[in-house]
């Protein structure tokens, strides 16, 4: 019987074809396009058996390939149903390889010695629902000689605990793409080094550099799959033994209460900040349902990142937010500048909070130095 991840014969292979990681790429890029499973299941297939290594296949092809997406999505070459679409096809690709390749076999395992690696558990932050980095973590280590624990996403922390509870891996490597998720993954490497389990973290929520893994007390940060199987392989030390630190001791400027003032508040300030935006904004009267759900959803997303800029006491985290936003807003023909009325009447809800006042006047700084765009939506991303 044919599995239903089995490539076609010669699906993308030729007499003579040999391929490699480059053309991979571009042939895998095409197929996911498409959304032709069968094809990107040939293609990476066909590179495994003509002996590539299964660690380079799913970090230099299928991971750049998703990388790709998530720009293609960004400068709105590519619906978010159709970057689902692509994502869905790359974890059913990676779920049929962990069949086919055997377990400490690669070549990062021969050179990292991880014969003798192991247990670890893999888990996304909870909140966090980018799980595909995470997938290929897992993979990776697991191709590498680790018993693997994969948990998915959104794992909440008290389950996560008792998880390592249960099992006592070496290491949890947590998993967090969006900075929002921040707080949690405090929690979550707070609640398992106090049990002895030592921490490594990673993902694009930790920030330029791993910063706000060493603010949050991570014991080891990663930039990508392959360095943190490499630190793993190092081995990470178990955390000293001590009573669970209180958040305020790690991150003494949260002694202010904005951070859990605007978190707490978060939908009230929503619905005031969207009021107040009526009040400037007349036109808005005129808003259709799905524009208005879309307004809101936008100042829920500002909302949400002061707050973790709050929480890591750094204006960049909200700053860096509102210019990737602008990026893609102009990707879709919008001017970055119809977040400062938002910012404007968010600084007015705000007035007694001096660091949120701060961090946002930092914000509507960043989005006036963009100057303007071409108000001419993209073809099928109309405003």
């Amino acid at each position: 019987m044919t599995r239903a991840l089995d490539p076609p014969e010669h699906a993308t292979a030729g007499p003579g074809r040999r391929p490699t990681p480059q053309t991979a790429r571009e042939e895998l890029w095409a197929a996911v396009r498409d959304r032709d499973e069968h094809a990107a299941a040939g293609v990476v297939f066909d590179l495994l058996d003509e002996g590539a290594d299964p660690e380079q296949v799913l970090l230099d092809v299928i991971a750049k390939v998703q990388f790709r997406v998530g720009e293609e999505w960004a400068a709105g070459r590519m619906t978010v149903a159709a970057e689902h679409a692509a994502t869905a096809i790359h974890d059913r690709i990676i779920a049929a390889m962990s069949h086919r390749a055997a377990p400490g076999r690669t070549a990062g395992a021969r050179t990292a010695g991880a014969e003798t690696a192991g247990a670890v558990t893999v888990a996304c932050v909870d909140g966090e629902w980018h799980a595909l980095p995470a997938r290929i973590l897992a993979e990776v280590l697991r191709l590498r000689g680790h018993r693997v624990d994969f948990l998915g996403a959104q794992v909440p922390t008290p389950h996560l605990v008792a998880h390592l509870h249960q099992t006592a891996p070496v290491a949890v490597a947590l998993s967090s793409s969006i900075p929002t998720r921040l707080p949690a993954a405090h929690a979550a490497i707070t609640a398992a080094q106090a049990i002895g389990v030592p921490v490594l973290v990673g993902g694009a929520a930790f920030g330029p550099g791993g910063r706000y893994a060493a603010l949050l007390g991570a014991d080891a940060w990663a930039p990508d799959a392959r360095a943190a199987a490499d630190t793993l392989a190092r081995g990470v030390p178990r955390p000293v033994a001590r009573a669970m630190r209180q958040t305020v001791d790690d991150l003494p400027h949260l002694v202010d209460q904005e951070f859990t003032l605007v978190s707490r508040s978060r939908a009230q300030l929503v619905k005031n900040t969207v009021a107040g935006l009526e009040r400037r904004l007349p036109a808005m009267h005129a808003y259709t349902e799905a524009q208005r759900e879309r307004t809101v959803e936008d100042i829920a997303h500002i909302v949400d990142f002061l707050a973790a800029a709050l929480y890591t006491d750094d204006a960049g985290l909200l700053t860096r937010f509102l210019d990737w936003t602008g990026d893609i807003l102009e990707a879709r023909g919008v001017p970055a500048t119809v977040l400062d009325p938002g910012l404007a009447v968010l600084q007015e809800e705000l007035k007694d909070f001096p660091r949120a006042l701060d961090f946002l006047v930092e914000g509507r700084a960043v989005l006036d130095g963009r100057g303007s765009c071409p108000t001419t939506p993209s073809p099928g991303n109309e405003a």
